[in-house]
């Protein structure tokens, strides 16, 4: 049997990754979801993104969200900062770490943020120098490491190259994204043993849609490779707004359910998440796509009925 690790930390993307393409959501249901997620045992939340509002238009309101939700001690809250002017705004809220985000992809590249890769790793460089000024970490986000929308196949080498690039620029920890959800586990495993000839596996994180039902089969084989940073979001919620197709990322209440049954820590009260989940779900009028989460509802409806 493969050796796990004995404690995963999962990063909850749900406030941002979740949210950005939804257009019913306010500042206040941004800022009460994150209150609900901050007393689940999460350790880092992802609050927002200081992106352009004309592209993104959902987290214009990202720094009145950040300066208003109620912070706890010990949880790392960040956001997604892809130039020096939003990592400015970032700073002015006090966001804990930034993140910057990349692809492994030409093609995907240039359809999200209009330049190619090296353009866009050159572009990161200011960024990462004012981090570093205010003492702040970076982490990176790797888009397509699997298949672009674009392109098909994304080489493994080249993620594998592009990654290390990322930690090279001063990035703590990249996370691996497969974007279109289309990875399945024999891939992931060739992708991570490329990366991973580069970069230590403890500076490696996945990120992982579901597109195809097949993120949580990924992330066991990324377990048993020695990952133990997993990215996810409460309900479900999310996709990628320039990967037609694409649906939400990996349901956090699934990933905790899946630890749980494999003996590895996570820290998280599970059936606070849930709810969470189901809270953020009804202000915006849909269901949580996260299977273990309506499980758990339809168990609470049973036991009142009996």
């Amino acid at each position: 049997m493969a050796v796990l690790p004995a404690h995963v930390t999962i990063v909850e993307v749900g406030a941002r990754d979740g949210l950005q393409n939804e257009e019913r959501v306010t500042t206040a249901d941004k800022v009460n979801f994150i209150n609900l997620l901050s007393k689940t045992g999460l350790k880092h939340i992802e609050a927002g993104a200081f992106v352009s509002p004309k592209w993104v238009p959902q987290m214009a309101d990202s720094q009145s969200v950040i300066t208003q939700i109620e912070r706890t001690s010990g949880i790392i809250y960040s956001a997604l900062t892809p130039n020096k002017q939003g990592l400015e705004l970032a700073i002015q809220s006090g966001i804990d770490h930034v993140a910057i985000f990349g692809s492994a992809s030409e093609g995907f590249s240039q359809h999200n943020i209009n330049c190619s890769v090296s353009e866009s790793l050159k572009r990161f460089e200011p960024v990462m120098l004012l981090a570093k000024q205010y003492n702040i970490p970076v982490r990176g986000y790797l888009s397509c490491v699997v298949d672009c929308p674009f392109e098909g196949p994304t080489p493994p080498e080249k993620v594998a190259s592009v990654a290390r690039e990322m930690i090279d620029l001063g990035c703590y920890e990249v996370s691996l994204g497969d974007t279109i959800g289309t990875g399945t586990p024999l891939r992931i495993a060739t992708m991570l043993e490329s990366v991973n000839q580069n970069i230590p596996i403890n500076q490696l994180a996945v990120h992982f849609h579901d597109t195809w039902g097949q993120a949580l089969a990924n992330i066991y084989q990324a377990l048993s490779m020695g990952v133990s940073v997993i990215d996810s979001s409460t309900a479900g919620l999310g996709g990628c707004p320039y990967a037609d197709g694409a649906s939400g990322n990996v349901a956090t209440e699934d990933v905790i359910y899946l630890c749980q049954g494999l003996g590895i820590e996570t820290g998280i009260d599970l059936n606070q998440v849930a709810e969470a989940g189901w809270d953020i779900c009804q202000r915006l009028g849909k269901l949580p796509s996260s299977k273990v989460s309506l499980a758990i509802k339809a168990r609470q409806q049973r036991l009142k009925e009996q």
